[in-house]
């Protein structure tokens, strides 16, 4: 017993508050050496310095605005148990905070370790370069020589808005041509600094894809990577060729030097998007990052391989090291499909309702559940624009998204992980998809953001043991921004008996003309006047 408090009361010792301080604005930069367009930056600069803490610290991440408009910051794959009103999701979980304005974000660590990251949720801050990792570190079971961190992001050749503003007056191809650049750790990837290897030491590689928009594929020809964990969640070490990554994903992976220093050898990373066409030299594109054992050395060259050949990973292939059993009895099941519309001229709106999402309103999600009482459990309350899904407390919820459209997408959802278990055929038309299906059912992994391929449906289960207001989302900016959301409200009742939001965040709703009571408008019932008109979203793809 003595033994059990003291290691306890050294870990609390031991835990630390961290302070990092971020004045967020806008300034032309030139992130690819070419395309220079007003972007979000921290400090005065991009990249931003990633954030490095320790299980159990506390993160205080001093946000001044200087931008024009709101801002909110999220830590994506954080659960912010009991404090969700620091998720950081603009209308969801605050207001946001005003410009000219500062706000502390505190994120605590106790129960998560492991690879994620920050970024901005309010306009369309991610995009135009406010991201960075979040790394929360623990003793590994895995001893390493050295932990390296490997950032994948796309950088657009313009402004965000202006990309919208000129897609929303021009056809979709033709915009579709205008695909991004690649920074790698930070810059022009065609200019990535090498990796230095030793020969027969131990590495740990942490990739993560902070893109926007579109997918990622890594290998490094002659090394085996053993994937130990994905999206925060430690896994039996699976060994593969290859990391195939959606926006948001992250895997850290072992990876032993050789033996010999004779070669130097190339690290490829595949920039790509199935959804829009391919061009030459553009999609796919490929880029290299020197990994180099000894100057001068030769690199040697292996033999291309077809993806269709490449052992790629695969949530079904991988386990939870703490072999967390499959949820059963499912309590809830939701269903939800992607809709999309397409117009003549223009981007596509999104569903996965009725309505394309919007955060458009009077009143923070959050606030709505707090001061609705009983009827917080009634998912109109929310609006329409939310689609929301209200569940109870403590319930396993199955959630099951269906794709039967020709786009992939990347779903992400707020405050938990989910386990992964079964990914088939959501069309019948063999030509549209012939994939056999797959199935997760003892140990399934675990993550918090997963492909949802076109033409496929997936099936994951969460536990509703995180109170709270929380987005599930297509992580590709464009989707989201063209409406393809839901909110999850988790147990709105006891959230109204355990749950005070910090005046500071009231007070940024009321400076931005925001209320803090009432349904989706600021009304009380269903009276939604003032709410404007969600839009409605009729599949025609």
């Amino acid at each position: 017993m003595f033994a059990v408090i003291f290691s306890w009361l050294i870990g609390v010792v031991l835990a630390a508050d961290v302070h990092v301080s971020w004045d967020v604005s806008f300034q032309n930069v030139s992130r690819d050496g070419f395309s220079m367009h007003l972007a979000t930056v921290v400090n005065g600069k991009l990249p931003i310095p990633p954030v490095y803490v320790d299980q159990g610290d506390t993160l205080h991440l001093h946000v001044q605005n200087s931008l024009p408009h709101p801002l909110s910051i999220h830590a994506h794959g954080l659960f912010q148990r009991n404090t969700t009103y620091y998720d950081g999701t603009g209308m969801i979980t605050e207001c946001g905070v005003p410009p000219g304005h500062s706000f502390t974000y505190k994120i605590h660590t106790t129960d998560q370790t492991g690879m994620f990251w920050l970024h901005g949720h309010h306009e369309f801050e991610l995009p135009d370069g406010l991201r960075v990792p979040f790394i929360i570190r623990k003793k590994s079971l895995w001893e390493v020589d050295e932990d390296i961190l490997i950032t994948l992001e796309d950088w657009l050749q313009m402004e965000f808005v202006e990309k919208t503003r000129l897609a929303d007056q021009i056809s979709l191809k033709l915009l579709d041509h205008n695909y991004p650049s690649v920074l790698i750790n930070g810059i022009n990837g065609n200019l990535t600094q090498p990796i230095r290897f030793v020969p027969g030491k131990r590495y740990r590689l942490r990739v993560i894809s902070m893109s926007s928009t579109y997918w990622f594929r890594f290998r490094i020809p002659g090394h085996l990577m053993r994937i130990v964990e994905a999206d925060g969640i430690d896994s039996e070490p699976a060994a593969v060729e290859g990391l195939d990554m959606c926006p948001g994903q992250r895997y850290s992976v072992l990876v032993d030097a050789l033996d010999t220093a004779k070669y130097n050898y190339n690290i490829n990373v595949t920039f790509f998007a199935d959804f829009v066409e391919r061009a030459p030299n553009v999609n796919p594109r490929y880029y290299h990052i020197p990994l180099e054992y000894r100057e001068n050395a030769p690199v040697k060259q292996y033999p291309i391989k077809e993806d269709h050949q490449v052992k790629w990973s695969s949530e079904f292939d991988l386990q939870p090291q703490d072999k967390q059993e499959i949820l059963e009895p499912i309590d809830r099941q939701i269903v939800l499909g992607e809709k999309e519309h397409e117009p003549e001229v223009g981007l596509p709106f999104y569903s996965f309702g009725n309505y394309a999402f919007s955060h458009n309103t009077q009143v923070p999600a959050l606030m709505t559940a707090l001061s609705m009482g009983d009827l917080a459990m009634d998912p109109r309350v929310y609006g329409p624009q939310a689609n929301a899904q209200v569940v109870r407390h403590m319930e396993n919820v199955e959630l099951v998204l269906n794709n039967t459209n020709a786009r992939d997408h990347s779903f992400h959802l707020h405050g938990h992980v989910f386990q992964v278990v079964e990914l088939g055929c959501a069309v019948q038309d063999r030509r549209l998809c012939s994939s056999r299906t797959r199935r997760s059912l003892k140990w399934p992994m675990r993550r918090d953001t997963v492909t949802l391929p076109m033409h496929h449906y997936i099936k994951v289960r969460f536990k509703a043991d995180n109170p709270g207001t929380f987005m599930g989302q297509c992580h590709q900016e464009q989707h989201l921004y063209k409406g393809l959301a839901f909110v999850l409200v988790e147990a709105p009742d006891v959230l109204q008996k355990t749950l005070k939001v910090p005046q500071a965040i009231l007070d940024h709703c009321r400076i931005l003309g925001r209320k803090t009571q009432g349904n989706a408008a600021g009304n009380w019932g269903f009276n939604m006047t003032g709410l404007p008109q969600a839009t409605l979203v009729v599949n025609n793809i």
